[in-house]
């Protein structure tokens, strides 16, 4: 029943009528439920690359095991090369002025200025004019007779001769080719780059292969089929499977890819076999292809082909890289007792990733291994890679794509810049961490970016602190998104990947800093990380959703967090808590001698009315000083002198109470305490404890955390009493004094209130850069004006 808000909204309704019932597949504890299934698809792969082409050809098979309780009239395929179509549905709705991954695609003019549009859109726009992208499909057959098919966009259904039984398993096979696209034109997430200025005549290209054959769509409890289109940023969620692949290139081209390494002795000299077994073991990384090696391929070319073979078990997707400019590292990472005891962390790159790929990159890996198997599980798979190219940071099964680079100077030297190597080891941990979330943990990322971007930024962030807390990291703490929840084009968490405005801050940066607030303020590093690696447990190799991770993390934790998940996750409100005034309280003692002559010291205090003022800095007579006979027994006694009626009166309320009662006041006014009563209103919306940094008179501070159900009854206004002994008198109060909650004002936090502090910047008007205010005629005779004259 939706609530009707009226004057009263319960920020604390709990969730589950938000979110889908429990059952037998997902319990109501957030954990895979008796009767879990999850569909299986195996993959046996041959593929050829030609380079100078730059086409792929490839065949295979698909083994297709039904493990849901539905029989299967059709099979669904995702044809993801599809989106580079020049009628795709990506290409028909790219609005105009839309953004784009490097940053505006298009400035909209208005008036005399002009339209801007970037030289990198003008560059998509004349390749995909110039080439015949997308999937060739050339046959869909099932035991040698054509299988009918559907193509819808990115989509492709399969449609079987009779309907796939629960428990059974189909293979069918397909031929199919694409041209690929060139990554730095396009912008995608593959693609080749080519380098003209190498040695070799004609240059050499470096090829990351990743959508790169038909892939199952998934089959889930939740949705049945994951038919949504691709558009491009909505990234994969995809079955389980065995993968058998090989791949023809040039002979020498260096494949790295998702797998085992099958045929060492057929592609690898006994040279670089032998350091690949020495790396094993090794204390630093070592080159398996030497830069010397990478050298002398990138000056020579081909003779012939060269076929590498790759086996990957229980993996969700495959992707690979092949070029001859690539140098190679590999260093052991132990895991003493998991089921890959010895993880080979490798680094593929070319020269032009120089000394920062060989400094950090594998130990990047390495680190990223330690850090995020301790909030989850050991690292499932036998290899993890990082690998250079065009893709500034994409992931994969034991794969990823990586972008920075060093810079070239003109002495034939490289360097690098301070954000370069923040970014290649800030992208790594990213990447690398992805093969934990979502490629173990297999959420939904078409839907959901948030589960595997969101927990990814998070465990980022916590590895790059640990990586070294001074580098300049970026986007993970709460601070670091007010900005993004007080704008307008802010959307919930929750919104679907397609649809939202800002991904990096909506995906990545809000949900990371949700998690932040979980660990460090609102359960606590110990709690959280207990929850946190039970959710990890529970869905390693399954596919968990956002009602399993929210139900997990409250059971696992013992909190109720329904109003975090609430607030942070579905609404656009923002944490803004303003303390509006602190009342100082002292007890009435009762007794008119005491409170009497109090109430006579404060009204003397007080500052005379601005006349009477006035009329003595003028040394004006009193009347009533002046004349004494008119004075009488009100001009001696005030209206707090103590009369009888008074004494009589005090008397009767101490024997009006009974004992518990009077030795209640009796120690309340012998201890004299200090109450304060602190009142607060919520600003920006979103309930959130409410952190208090306290000063008190003698230079002592406290920190105090209120739970965030002190908004339960109220979450618009409440206030809070404050009981401190005699002596102990507050000067300062500051809310969330640290900036762990993201509190958009923080000027509001502090009371009394502060002058806030700011800086003041001189600045040079520019000229007019109109035509018809340039010397047309100096510069059409070649004339330089005198800058420093007006």
């Amino acid at each position: 029943m939706q609530q009707t808000k009226g004057n009263f909204e319960d920020k604390f309704r709990q969730l589950d009528e938000v979110l889908p019932d429990p059952g037998t597949t997902r319990n109501a504890s957030g954990a895979p439920g008796h009767e879990y299934w999850q569909q299986k698809v195996d993959y046996d792969i041959k593929a050829s690359l030609d380079e100078s082409k730059r086409r792929l050809t490839a065949r295979g098979t698909v083994r297709y095991t039904n493990n849901s309780p539905d029989a299967l009239p059709w099979l669904w395929m995702q044809l993801d090369q599809n989106i580079f179509k020049r009628n795709s549905m990506a290409e028909l709705t790219d609005a105009f002025g839309g953004p784009g991954r490097r940053g505006p695609k298009v400035t909209l003019g208005s008036g005399a200025e002009p339209t801007k549009l970037s030289f990198e859109e003008l560059r998509r726009q004349q390749a995909m004019a110039d080439n015949d992208y997308g999937y060739d499909i050339q046959s869909v057959t099932l035991n040698g007779a054509s299988l009918p098919h559907t193509i819808v966009g990115t989509l492709m259904r399969i449609d079987l001769p009779q309907p796939l039984a629960p428990g059974a398993t189909v293979e069918f096979a397909m031929e199919w080719a694409f041209n690929i696209v060139e990554e730095d034109a396009v912008v995608a997430r593959s693609g080749y780059e080519h380098f003209p200025d190498d040695p070799r005549k004609g240059g050499n290209d470096i090829f990351l292969l990743a959508q790169w054959f038909p892939r199952m769509v998934v089959y889930s409890d939740y949705e049945g089929w994951h038919n949504k289109e691709f558009l491009g940023r909505g990234e994969f969620t995809l079955e389980f499977g065995d993968y058998a692949v090989e791949m023809t290139v040039p002979d020498d081209h260096i494949v790295a890819s998702t797998g085992v390494l099958q045929n060492p002795d057929s592609v690898l000299t006994a040279a670089q076999r032998q350091r690949l077994e020495t790396a094993k073991n090794a204390a630093a990384p070592v080159f398996v292809v030497t830069p010397q090696e990478a050298a002398a391929a990138e000056a020579k070319g081909p003779t012939g082909t060269k076929t590498w073979r790759f086996a990957a078990t229980n993996v969700r997707d495959f992707a690979w890289a092949s070029s001859r400019k690539f140098i190679w590292d590999a260093q052991g990472v132990k895991q003493p007792g998991a089921e890959n005891e010895t993880v080979l962390a490798m680094s593929f790159w070319p020269k032009e990733g120089g000394e920062l790929w060989r400094k950090y990159s594998t130990a990047a890996i390495a680190h990223t291994l330690k850090v995020y198997s301790r909030f989850s599980f050991d690292y499932p798979y036998p290899t993890a890679q990082s690998v250079n190219g065009p893709v500034g940071g994409m992931e994969y099964p034991m794969i990823t794509f990586n972008g920075p680079r060093t810079i070239l100077n003109k002495d034939g030297s490289r360097t690098y810049t301070l954000a370069a190597k923040t970014g290649l080891v800030g992208v790594v941990i990213h990447e690398i961490g992805h093969i934990y979330f979502p490629m173990t943990v297999n959420s939904d990322e078409r839907q959901w970016t948030w589960m595997d971007e969101g927990i990814n930024s998070f465990l980022d962030s916590v590895a790059g602190y640990e990586w070294d807390p001074d580098m300049p990291w970026g986007r993970s703490l709460p601070r670091d998104m007010v900005s993004y929840m007080v704008s307008s084009d802010q959307q919930p968490i929750m919104t679907q990947s397609d649809s939202v405005t800002n991904l990096g801050a909506n995906a990545y940066g809000k949900p990371a800093a949700a998690f932040h607030l979980l660990r460090d303020t609102i359960i606590g590093r110990e709690r959280f990380d207990f929850a946190f690696k039970e959710y990890a447990r529970r869905w390693k190799f399954k596919r968990p959703t956002p009602a399993d991770f929210f139900r997990t993390m409250e059971e696992a934790s013992g909190t109720d967090l329904d109003w975090f998940w609430r607030g942070w996750f579905y609404t656009t409100d923002h944490v803004d808590i303003s303390l509006d005034s602190i009342y100082r309280l002292k007890i009435d003692t009762k007794d008119p001698d005491i409170d009497l002559a109090r109430r006579r010291q404060e009204r003397a205090d007080e500052p005379d009315p601005v006349g009477v003022g006035l009329n003595r800095q003028q040394n004006l007579p009193v009347w009533v000083l002046e004349n004494p006979g008119v004075t009488d027994f009100y001009d001696k006694n005030d209206e707090f002198t103590v009369t009888p009626k008074d004494t009589k009166g005090y008397k009767e309320f101490l024997d009006g109470l009974v004992p518990w009662e009077r030795a209640a006041f009796d120690r309340a006014v012998k201890e004299d305490a200090n109450y304060y009563v602190l009142n607060f209103s919520n600003k920006g919306g979103l309930v959130m404890p409410v952190i208090l940094g306290l000063t008190f008179k003698d230079g002592s501070k406290e920190k105090l955390s209120i739970p965030a159900e002190i908004w339960r009854r109220n979450s618009r206004e409440v206030a809070k009493l404050l009981v401190y002994p005699k002596g102990k008198e507050l000067v300062q109060v500051v809310v969330d004094p640290d900036w762990e909650t993201g509190d958009a004002d923080i000027e509001n936090n502090h009371y009394p209130r502060r002058i806030i502090p700011s800086r003041i910047e001189t600045f040079k008007e520019e000229q007019s850069k109109a035509r018809t205010a340039r010397d047309l005629m100096g510069e059409a005779a070649g004339a330089e004006p005198d800058k420093k004259k007006k």
